[in-house]
């Protein structure tokens, strides 16, 4: 991708299928002639132009809107050519298709003639790659890598939330922050370093300028916006919640009373569920995918066999666990002991809440057995549901309807938590600073590196391949 960055492209911008408007974009450096080919004129900046969009044969394919966008007041900050035309596929293709033998580009031999007089030479013009436009927008400075992101991030966004957090870090508040933090970072460096150059010199430079005060202001700052940004991370992955327990337990009606449909098949018979039955809903706009799971038990039934095995699978990589027990069962020991079991092999999971269902139809001296911080609920009746949702988002540390938050991903969490790292080495160095000032030095350096990475100052080329390679077509 990165050995062909010179070479104009072209692609159809919207997603497949009919529609009312569809776009055709060509991006590249010197497409006036193209311009100039295609509609016998040329085209006004920034200003939409109703035209007819010519055949080969001089015949209309479509009429509809062109808009030339000169560099390096673009998106790409190349020449950008974009045709509105009606959305159907057979015309787009047709649109590219022109685009591509008026540029005497097509494969076949003699093609560059057979698209007529009109015909130009435009040196390498080819169908785009998914992303490449937005990598050429990053390449050439009209968005940083953490902004390129956000684009795909709008585009999946699945939830309000995640949508309002996607367009202010397309918006750079995500990068400012990141910027912010850098900039302070390479402030102190500069007197860690000016006392490396000149340790001759009287004059403490660090004491004096309150370095030590400087990168704890750093942390602080570096505080907040780790914790924006994993609730940005939160709103795009969303969080994976199994549901476990014994046959009958309740489970597949639990997860029917989450997703407010009935999703899976609820009968008394033991070992209904066979396999897991996976479906997203969305608690104050943070997306869940809730998972059910067959019947922790012991099966001669080879099909129940495998679905126990996958339900022990996704537990193991489940962010949150709802433990479901059955409370108009607990006075039988076989089941409690059988529950204890089942608790003992999920063993410490970070967020596992155990549920006590049926609280409905239990008797009275049944409730005595929900511990407290456990929930007791009604699946079939809807009790104790909205706790439950609360406890789900308190669990992974979704704090509410936070207005500042701006979408991230994983790598940045992971970046950010990078930097807290250095920083709290460079914070050890700094209280032996006379003797390990290159330390000190190498910590503040290496955290400097680790922001770079989000916003794609350092990043490599194969990971910037592999970021934009994921992006639709035409994006």
């Amino acid at each position: 991708m990165f050995s062909r960055q010179q070479d104009p492209i072209v692609a159809i911008a919207t997603a497949p299928g009919r529609g009312a408007v569809g776009i055709v974009r060509v991006s590249g450096k010197g497409l006036s002639p193209l311009v100039q080919a295609l509609f016998g004129r040329s085209l006004r900046a920034r200003e939409a132009t109703y035209l007819p969009f010519r055949g080969a044969d001089g015949q209309p394919i479509d009429h509809g809107l062109a808009l030339w966008f000169p560099a390096p007041h673009s998106f790409t900050g190349e020449d950008v050519l974009e045709l509105q035309a009606h959305g159907g596929p057979v015309v787009l293709q047709l649109l590219l298709a022109r685009c591509l033998e008026v540029a005497g580009q097509q494969q076949a031999p003699g093609a560059a003639a057979a698209a007529g007089a009109g015909a130009v030479v435009l040196a390498g013009l080819r169908v785009a790659q998914p992303g490449e436009f937005s990598q050429r927008a990053f390449l050439n400075n009209k968005l940083d890598l953490a902004q390129a992101e956000a684009i795909a991030d709008l585009i999946d966004a699945s939830t309000e939330a995640a949508a309002r957090s996607a367009s202010r870090s397309l918006s750079g508040e995500f990068s400012r922050d990141i910027h912010a933090l850098r900039d302070a970072l390479i402030h102190l460096r500069m007197l860690v370093e000016a006392t490396l150059d000149f340790p001759e010199e009287e004059i403490d430079f660090l004491r004096k300028a309150d370095a030590a005060g400087q990168l704890q202001k750093l942390q602080l700052a570096l505080t907040q916006v780790r914790q924006r940004a994993r609730q940005g991370a939160l709103l795009r992955e969303g969080i994976r919640v199994v549901i476990a327990g014994q046959p009958n337990a309740g489970k597949s009606s639990l997860l029917n009373a989450l997703a407010g449909a009935e999703l899976a098949i609820v009968t008394p018979i033991a070992g209904t569920t066979r396999d897991k039955v996976e479906q997203t809903i969305q608690i104050e706009g943070v997306p869940l995918h809730v998972i059910d799971t067959a019947g922790l038990r012991d099966s001669t039934d080879e099909v129940e066999q495998i679905g126990i095995a996958r339900a022990w699978e996704a537990i193991h990589s489940a962010d949150a666990v709802l433990m479901l027990h059955d409370l108009t069962r607990c006075g039988d020991p076989e089941y409690i002991a059988a529950d204890a079991d089942i608790a003992s092999a999920i063993g410490q999971k970070d967020h596992q809440i155990h549920l006590w269902n049926k609280c409905d139809v239990c008797v009275p001296e049944a409730l005595a057995r929900v511990a407290d911080g456990d929930l007791a609920i009604s699946a079939k009746a809807g009790l104790g549901l909205a706790p439950l949702r609360q406890r789900l988002l308190q669990a992974v540390g979704w704090q509410s309807a936070p207005e500042g938050v701006y979408m991230a991903r994983e790598r940045h969490v992971l970046a950010l938590a990078a930097v807290g790292d250095h920083l709290d080495l460079a914070a050890q160095w700094l209280g032996h600073a006379n003797e390990h000032l290159d330390l000190l030095a190498e910590e503040l350096r290496l955290a400097q590196a680790a922001l770079g990475d989000i916003t794609g100052e350092f990043s490599a080329d194969d990971l910037l391949g592999e970021i934009f390679s994921r992006f639709c077509i035409g994006k």
